[in-house]
């Protein structure tokens, strides 16, 4: 047995080296048949040797050329085709698509990439659920909460699909997303509704996804985690035309690995987006009528564009004192600071916000970008998650309660009239009630204008999920929940309180939704600003009159505050330029 299996690997051996000549000869010799009889037809090859030798040879498989000889600038071209699939199956022929938005900003900016890729391959969107042929739920994992939601729409969806006429197209039901990553066997098994599931990274291959479901009936899934794709090569189209703010992406995934947290599992290692393609991209939305944009990341402003060569190196950031990571200090490549300052430079007539960050990555370069720049915000997120030692130690969030207030007293240093933001966790594994005191009193010692509080919930895949338990009753974590944004609500009408009198620009963003004869917009800190519809003086001409409308910068006296909301007159037409001019002179 052994012999014979020796005796036909020997064979094969001698049929592939042999190949290439067996087949031109092979050729040559039929040619000179087909001359002189062409009704005459070489018989198949059906043996297995045979075959073989009709088959590629081993060289064959040596073709392509080592990364090691491609020239300076070479390329190797690499054949994207789908044999089983036509160019025309690509085409979405005017199907009809339909996104729902759950989660975080980032998901809003990656439907709007979503939505660029599949407008390029020929689908249309459509507002109604009712009307698609494609539903596209982009999902959040960050809590239960959010899943649960998923988990209900999609019971509500599977009826209609089973409901749908025989005679339209048949509907595809499409998860795109964290959740998508994170539950992609229980989606398949659980929902077997679900045509087409695409994680945060696979977007390009989503029309391929949808032609493999369209033409097959099968389910198509594509969660691969890329090491670099930023979609930098990806104009998002957005899906509001007329709002005037808008969302870039500058940075996807996250190194930081909290134990609580399941973002690095969703969306993989940090990697950021070139530079020139950034700020490409906001001067495209200044042309088209934006006047604020919001750089988006996991972890913004751990921004650092390594491929550009020619940048300076970074290792000279000033590093937070008290903060520390899991991973070795990173440098090269441009940081966060530079990439603030180029687009605050390329559109000085432009808001320019940021989220979210981590508090390890406030240097003193940032700041003082922020300071020196009119056009970016004054208002920081901080994200705390807790205030008490011991706990953001099992959080693994790098820093102790002292070295957090240290950098807020430093921010305030920098920027006196900051507005500041934050997250907290209440009820993480092991939570005693003298433990959640320090994040009552760390709430109330720096008083937040905007603050988002949540009950912990566990998720799994989680380093929390394989080291701790989740032992706080659930009333207890509600409870405290209350209990913070009783704390909150306190400090923030203090902190509002004294922006009364204040003369502030507010960026109109559209109608109040309690009466069409206010507007409401926002201001520096992200508060949001009510103010009466009314005819306005421009600055700088005080005899031209305008009508506020969405999208015009508006200076407003504050009248009137809560925890929030500010109430306020409108004094003039603006822009960011006069407005911080006027202060100066002022000053």
């Amino acid at each position: 047995m052994k012999r014979g299996c020796r005796t036909l690997i020997r064979q094969v051996r001698r049929a592939s080296t042999s190949a290439p000549v067996g087949a031109t000869s092979a050729a040559a010799t039929a040619a000179t048949t087909a001359a002189k009889t062409p009704e005459i037809k070489p018989e198949p090859a059906n043996t297995f040797l045979e075959r073989i030798q009709r088959g590629p040879g081993l060289q064959d498989f040596f073709a392509v050329k080592p990364a090691s000889r491609l020239k300076l600038n070479e390329e190797q071209p690499v054949d994207t085709s789908v044999p089983y699939l036509k160019a025309i199956d690509f085409d979405g022929q005017a199907r009809k698509v339909h996104f729902e938005v759950y989660g975080c900003q980032m998901n809003t900016n990656d439907t709007e990439v979503v939505w660029s890729i599949l407008k390029e391959n020929g689908y249309v969107r459509c507002q109604e659920a009712e009307e698609a042929d494609v539903i596209m739920l982009v999902t959040c994992a960050v809590r239960d909460g959010a899943e649960q939601r998923i988990w209900n729409r999609l019971k509500h969806l599977r009826a209609m699909k089973t409901k749908r006429s025989s005679r339209r197209h048949p509907l595809q039901l499409t998860l795109l997303g964290c959740m998508a990553e994170r539950l992609k066997e229980q989606l398949l098994e659980k929902e077997q509704c679900v045509d087409v599931i695409a994680g945060p990274d696979s977007y390009k291959d989503l029309p391929r996804l949808l032609a493999v479901s369209r033409h097959y009936g099968n389910s198509a899934i594509n969660v691969l985690l890329s090491l670099d794709e930023t979609y930098a090569d990806v104009m998002p189209v957005r899906l509001n035309s007329e709002s005037p703010t808008a969302f870039v992406s500058i940075m996807r995934g996250c190194d930081n690995m909290c134990t609580y947290c399941i973002v690095p599992f969703t969306r993989g290692r940090e990697r950021s987006r070139p530079l020139e393609s950034i700020v490409a991209e906001v001067r495209a939305l200044q042309d088209q009528g934006v006047k604020e944009v919001t750089l988006l990341g996991q972890n913004v402003n751990s921004y650092r564009d390594r491929g550009a060569l020619e940048s300076k190196d970074s290792s000279g950031v000033t590093p937070v004192p008290g903060f520390k990571t899991v991973y070795k200090p990173k440098t090269g490549g441009t940081p966060f600071a530079d990439l603030l300052q180029s687009v605050a430079e390329a559109v000085p007539e432009m808001r320019i916000r940021f989220t979210s960050p981590h508090p390890k990555d406030f240097s003193d370069e940032v700041l003082r970008v922020i300071r020196d720049y009119p056009n970016v915000c004054k208002q920081l997120h901080l994200p705390a998650q807790s205030g008490n030692t011991q706990v953001l130690e099992r959080m693994r969030r790098g820093y102790s309660r002292e070295a957090y207030l240290e950098l807020v007293q430093h921010i305030r240093e920098f920027l006196p009239q900051v507005g500041l933001s934050s997250d907290f966790i209440c009820g993480f594994c092991g939570e005693t009630e003298e433990e959640f005191q320090d994040t009552v009193s760390l709430i109330q010692q720096v008083q937040y204008n905007v603050a988002y509080l949540f009950a912990y919930s566990m998720r799994e895949k989680t380093t929390a999920h394989r080291r701790f338990k989740d032992d706080v009753p659930l009333s207890v974590k509600n409870e405290r929940l209350k209990r913070m944004v009783e704390v909150f609500r306190v400090g923030a009408t203090q902190l509002h309180k004294r922006m009364e009198g204040q003369e502030q620009l507010i960026l109109i963003e559209g109608k109040s939704k309690r009466s069409d004869a206010h507007w409401f917009g926002r201001n520096d800190a992200n508060i949001k600003v009510i103010v009466p519809a009314k005819d306005l003086p421009l600055a700088g001409d005080r005899e031209a009159i305008k009508s506020i409308d969405i999208g015009d910068f508006v200076m407003a006296r504050i009248e009137e505050s809560n925890s929030q909301v500010l109430k306020g007159t409108p004094l003039e037409i603006s822009s960011i330029s006069s407005f911080h001019n006027r202060l100066q002179y002022l000053q």
